[in-house]
């Protein structure tokens, strides 16, 4: 019988950070593969068919289980929710979608960005694209390593983490961006 405070492990809780949930370290810096591994033991714990012969209760708290298993997945195994996730775990929000604020020197590097993206798009210039796909892409791993050492370094700088995340959230969306008007 599965319950919403004993699966998919002993003393598990469906209100666990996704870290403890996993049974990893509240760490930036994680590997991927066991990340999935994980997932898939966890999964084969609390997947909803393994309950289907059950009651409607214990159908119920196989899926709750199975989505948050499977959201917490989600967070982990993308370094950049990862980072989010664990910035909020410090009570460090990131707060995108109502705090823009950013440091002087990247909105003037993003605007120029723009601008090279909008001119590229514009003469649907293939190689245009390809540099500020390449120069974003360095840009996203100076990023990832400021990220992780804030995160992870001794000591922890949650301030410029939160700073860098929404910068990187940034960079993202440029990338998506030529990848739309890309010819």
């Amino acid at each position: 019988m599965m319950s919403a405070t004993t699966e998919p492990g002993p003393g598990a809780r469906l209100d666990h950070d996704h870290f403890a949930l996993f049974g990893l370290p509240p760490r930036f810096q994680q590997d991927r593969g066991a990340i999935d591994h994980v997932w898939r033991e966890l999964q084969a714990k609390v997947h909803p068919d393994r309950y289907a012969a059950g009651s409607p209760t214990e159908r119920r708290i196989a899926m709750q289980w199975a989505s948050r298993v499977n959201e917490a997945h989600r967070v982990l195994r993308s370094p950049l929710l990862r980072a989010r996730y664990l910035c909020e775990l410090a009570g460090q929000p990131v707060q995108d979608e109502n705090n823009t604020a950013m440091a002087p020197a990247f909105l003037m590097q993003q605007l120029e960005w723009r601008e090279a993206i909008e001119a590229a798009r514009q003469a649907a210039d293939a190689a245009a694209f390809e540099r500020i796909e390449t120069e974003l892409g360095d840009a996203r791993r100076a990023l990832v390593a400021t990220v992780a050492q804030a995160l992870d370094g001794e000591p922890r700088d949650l301030p410029a983490a939160v700073a860098r995340v929404r910068e990187w959230m940034f960079l993202e969306r440029l990338l998506e961006e030529i990848d739309t008007h890309r010819p």
